[in-house]
């Protein structure tokens, strides 16, 4: 998160601010240029925020000090203070300064500032909101992915401009292979017109042209004989050797004096110190002339790849046990592996999860995963689920079969929920002797994803319908019929998101078991979405189209940074800052902050 020291705008972090309250100031603090001053600014405080003199225990609350200002301005002010520093540092300073978390309005403000006055947010109902939530996640997400995009920006410009280079010069060999060719087949047809036919095709000189050199006295000398271009190419070799000795000193030159003083050296030794420019000659010399920088600071986020030992592509990976130090991997090799992500600088393998003697975790495709507290389901396409205990090293924790393959897991804390491929979603009571509690058949094709609560039950089918159940009045409330199927789904609050077949993605509202779609995007994927993550602040979505994209949940969705991938991308997870991928191979990417 933004240290509270740096103040935070957009996406631009600006310089530090430190406000003594207790000090009397000289003058009254002015508001931003864009504000209207005079009477304006002067109006009553909102109801709910009492006026400084009265909040503020201390001797702070001067009447030419900070707090003397209008609530609006104070507001304001802080609107361009990270949103950490707000809900943390403030409350700590002064009663009045902490009215500031419980204020909406200057967390709204905040809000638009972020994203912009055109876009819609939040997307779903705004009562009950969680606005200090929601801006702390997107100055995070802003912080993280925006740097990012840029990095990524720059490296494929860097790499479409190598590969035009890369272009020109086979054009230019080509065209040269073509002249040489050309010039041969006329040196051929003139062998036996005599040296002046050779000379010009040798050449390329007019009849009245003379082919010279500079000799010693730099006068420009004509070459006679049968072997001018050995001579030619022995002066050149001589000049080359000529410039590299002026190099060699002019390099032993910036080694003992430096260009910029003492950092001049620093560089050059650092130049020779990287094997890339050993024998680079000029180039590497080049490369350190301009002067010195300040270095730019590293990337708020880190890559790490798992190479997960799998044979076979990864269908779904999890993040488990909390703070995103556990990735679970599952695979079409029939394994789930559990991975501890703070150990070694690509993940250290803890487990291969199964039994005792077992070859496999299952016994077909490992399809989907879920998982609450220290349990972890697993479902395969054998029509099991199996179940393993976090605290107990991933030991079993029992099996359950169903009727067909498993395309769906919702883990909760009273029931485990799996959508089948016999259309059916099958509920059990993993804490009860008999665990199966009922099944469902609510759609008329096999259930595709699913997403649930202590009340309500939401499912997509590739009928392309979506049902809402109400598990304690045991009925459908409501089912909505689609253009296309869903095939990942999220719920959290009061909000919906699903990806598509197509490569749309839904919102909808959810209130009071009502279901209402609210919009449809097109955040640019071309293919299904496999997998959605939607927060107060963030969203994040992937797609066999091969890419990954971070967004702003607003309406319509700002796409901060794309993440390209060489085969289809097929889940993610999110937890705690932490972003994992499957990249649809046997690998696994896992995004990080820096530490």
């Amino acid at each position: 998160m933004p240290t509270p020291g740096r103040a935070f705008h957009g996406d631009t972090v600006m310089s530090d601010v430190r406000v003594n309250l207790c000090e009397p100031c000289p003058d009254p603090v002015r508001p931003p240029s864009n504000e209207a001053p005079g009477p304006d600014l002067q109006s009553p405080q909102p109801a709910g925020h009492p006026s400084s003199a009265d909040a503020s225990p201390s001797p702070c609350a001067e009447t030419n000090g900070l707090l003397s200002l209008p609530w609006e301005m104070v507001t304001h002010i802080a609107s361009y203070l990270p949103a950490q520093c707000v809900s943390t540092v403030l409350p700590k300073v002064c009663q009045t300064l902490g009215n500031l978390e419980k204020d909406s309005s200057a967390w709204q403000l905040r809000a638009r500032r972020l994203i912009g006055s055109q876009a819609g947010f939040p997307v779903g109902p705004r009562e009950d909101f969680d606005w200090p939530t929601a801006c702390l996640e997107m100055e995070q997400l802003i912080i993280c992915w925006k740097g990012r995009a840029q990095l990524l920006a720059g490296q494929a410009q860097k790499e479409e401009e190598e590969s035009n280079q890369v272009r020109q010069q086979q054009q230019a060999g080509e065209d040269r292979v073509a002249g040489e060719e050309g010039q041969d087949g006329g040196r051929e047809a003139e062998v036996e017109g005599g040296g002046v036919a050779v000379q010009e095709a040798a050449y390329g000189a007019g009849e009245e042209m003379e082919v010279v050199i500079e000799d010693g006295d730099d006068e420009m000398q004509p070459i006679e004989g049968e072997d001018q271009l050995a001579r030619l190419r022995e002066h050149l070799n001589e000049r080359v050797e000529n410039i590299v000795a002026l190099i060699e000193e002019e390099r032993d030159h910036r080694m003992l004096f430096g260009v910029n003083g003492e950092d001049g050296a620093l560089n050059h030794q650092e130049n020779l110190a990287d094997p890339g420019n050993l024998g680079n000659g000029r180039q590497g010399e080049m490369e350190q002339s301009p002067p010195c920088r300040s270095p730019s600071p590293p990337p708020a986020l880190e890559c790490i790849t798992i190479p997960t030992n799998h044979i076979a592509s990864v269908n779904s990976v999890l993040l488990v046990g909390g703070e995103g130090k556990v990735c679970a991997t599952a695979s079409r090799d029939w394994n789930v592996k559990l991975w501890d992500l703070q150990a070694g600088s690509t993940g250290t393998l803890l487990h291969t999860l199964g039994g005792q003697d077992a070859l496999h975790t299952h016994r077909g495709w490992v399809w989907c995963l879920a998982s609450r507290g220290s349990l972890l389901a697993s479902g395969c396409f054998d029509s099991s689920v199996r179940l393993w205990d976090l605290q107990a090293g991933g030991a079993v924790g029992g099996l359950i079969r169903t009727d067909s393959a498993v395309l769906c897991l919702s883990c909760q804390t009273d029931v485990l929920l799996a959508g089948t491929l016999n259309k059916t979603i099958t509920m059990w009571d993993t804490r009860a002797a008999s665990p199966v509690v009922k099944s469902l058949c609510l759609h008329g094709n096999a259930v595709m994803c699913l997403a649930a609560d202590d009340k309500y039950i939401i499912s997509g089918g590739k009928d392309r319908t979506v049902a809402v159940y109400d598990r304690r009045a045991d009925k459908v409330l409501k089912k909505l019929r689609l253009t296309s199927y869903l095939r990942s789904m999220s719920y959290s609050g009061s909000e919906v998101w699903a990806g598509d077949s197509n490569g749309m993605l839904y919102s909808f509202s959810m209130q009071a078991g009502t279901l209402e779609t609210l919009s449809k995007f097109d955040v640019g994927h071309t293919a299904m979405v496999t997998g959605v993550h939607r927060s107060h602040g963030s969203l994040y979505t992937c797609s066999s189209d091969r890419t990954v994209k971070v967004h702003i949940p607003c309406a319509p969705p700002k796409t901060l940074c794309t993440l390209h991938h060489q085969v289809g991308v097929s889940g993610l997870s999110v937890d705690a800052g932490v972003f994992a991928v499957a990249t649809g191979d046997v690998c696994v990417d896992v995004w990080r902050p820096r530490k």
